[in-house]
């Protein structure tokens, strides 16, 4: 029969701390494990906080570590590339751009730890091949004590931000080609009913001119035939002899031309009245049949003589070529066309004019061509605008091109100006055949 253990005081004592001491710790276990409990949810709480921030962001977010291998990206990139993280982790970020973007991206592991890139314009590549323009900024990454861990780039797509901008830009342009079109507008009239009065004022001096070269050219010949019947009356020596003195011969000879030239030119200038008027809307003049072949040459007579410098004009131009217009009109646009390609060949070497005139259709082409430097591309889109010139100061209104494109686009046709292949400025006349109905 066993006998039962005794325990003394001191060891049931002993027995009593073990215990107290068991059920500490087993309590602090449970303490701990609650805490544990509560801080891993609270850590899967914060990732899928994190995760639904990343996949709901429309920008593109790639994680690099130092040697630009990727750690992490979010559902936007896996989307635009079509592929899952997967297969994104630990490449290179190099590879998520296109060829010309490459050396780019290749900075940002340069600026690595440095200052952050800001809007970098990159391209993409996207599932089917193509590309995507991005904006993207690139920033260092640390860790708690600050040791450089690596970079964090965000991408935003600038498609729709391009599209925007270029909807604005053309409501811009639209609105400022409407602005152009009230001020041109209102020029228009203003210039108008300046041309009006000037050219009325002009008009009674040329009358009185034009008169007066009339009678004096009756005079003229009379006293000619005077001149001849008192010469009739001396003897031959000395009427030899007075004609020589006062050089008779070359007065008789000189007057007629003199007298030819000016009346020409007078009657050029009431022209260039009349057109003034035309144009300014005091008198229209009406559409009729004309040869245009016979225009284009008075033109170029008129142009060329009142030159300073000797010309090569090489005129291509049909035998003859009837159309319906305003001869004034057509007449004035050439003038100024000519007197325009002259003025720019100025003090150059062999300056040169090219005239051609061709059909096509319904509509007749005109061509001025010169052997200058050229029109920059940066005027050529106001080369037509109202008091635009490159002339010096005073020695040109910049208003002679701006009459000739509203002149044409009165008659219907249209005037545009260009740089030719082989050198020097085109401008190109183009005018309906059959002229345009008056209004």
């Amino acid at each position: 029969m066993d006998t039962p253990i005794e325990f003394s005081e001191s060891t049931e004592s002993a027995w009593i701390d073990v215990i107290q001491k068991m059920d500490k710790v087993y309590a602090d276990l449970v303490h701990y494990q609650v805490e544990l409990e509560q801080k891993n949810a609270e850590l899967e709480e914060a990732q899928q906080f994190i995760r639904s921030v990343l996949e709901s962001m429309t920008e593109v977010l790639v994680v690099c570590d130092v040697q630009g291998r990727i750690l992490q990206v979010n559902q936007a990139l896996e989307d635009l590339t079509g592929k899952p993280e997967a297969e994104w982790l630990h490449r290179s970020f190099v590879e998520l751009f296109g060829e010309e973007s490459q050396p780019l991206a290749g900075e940002f592991a340069e600026k690595l730890g440095s200052d952050a890139i800001m809007d970098c314009e990159v391209n993409l590549q996207t599932l089917e091949g193509g590309s995507m323009p991005l904006a993207m900024n690139c920033s260092s990454r640390y860790d708690v004590k600050g040791r450089l861990m690596g970079m964090v780039l965000i991408g935003r797509p600038v498609g729709e931000l391009r599209r925007a901008y270029e909807k604005l830009n053309k409501a811009h342009g639209d609105l400022k080609q409407t602005q152009e079109q009230l001020v041109h507008s209102e020029k228009m009239a203003s210039l108008g009913r300046l041309v009006a009065g000037v050219a009325h004022e002009l008009n009674n001096p040329i009358s009185v001119v034009f008169g007066n070269m009339h009678a004096l050219k009756r005079y003229g010949e009379r006293i000619n035939g005077y001149l001849s019947a008192v010469g009739d009356q001396l003897s031959a020596e000395l009427n030899q002899k007075l004609r020589e003195d006062f050089r008779i011969d070359r007065i008789e000879s000189d007057m007629g031309p003199l007298i030819d030239g000016t009346m020409e030119g007078a009657e050029r200038i009431s022209n260039i009245v009349l057109d003034l008027r035309r144009y300014s809307g005091v008198q229209k003049e009406k559409p009729e049949r004309f040869d245009l072949r016979q225009v284009i040459q008075t033109a170029v007579h008129w142009v060329v003589k009142a030159a300073r410098e000797k010309l090569d004009i090489v005129c291509d131009l049909p035998d003859d070529l009837q159309i319906v217009g305003r001869q004034g009109q057509v007449h004035q646009v050439l003038i100024n066309l000519l007197q325009n390609a002259i003025d720019v060949m100025e003090g150059q070497q062999d300056p040169k004019l090219v005239i051609g005139c061709s059909k096509v259709q319904s509509r007749v082409s005109v061509t001025v061509r010169d052997v200058g430097p050229g029109i920059p591309q940066a005027d050529l889109k106001k080369i037509f605008d109202p008091f635009f010139t490159t002339k010096a100061v005073g020695k040109g209104t910049g208003l002679g091109l701006y009459i000739s494109y509203g002149l044409a686009r009165d008659m219907g046709g249209d005037l545009q100006a260009d740089n030719h292949p082989q050198g020097g400025a085109i401008f190109t006349l183009q005018l309906p055949l059959n002229g345009v109905d008056d209004e």
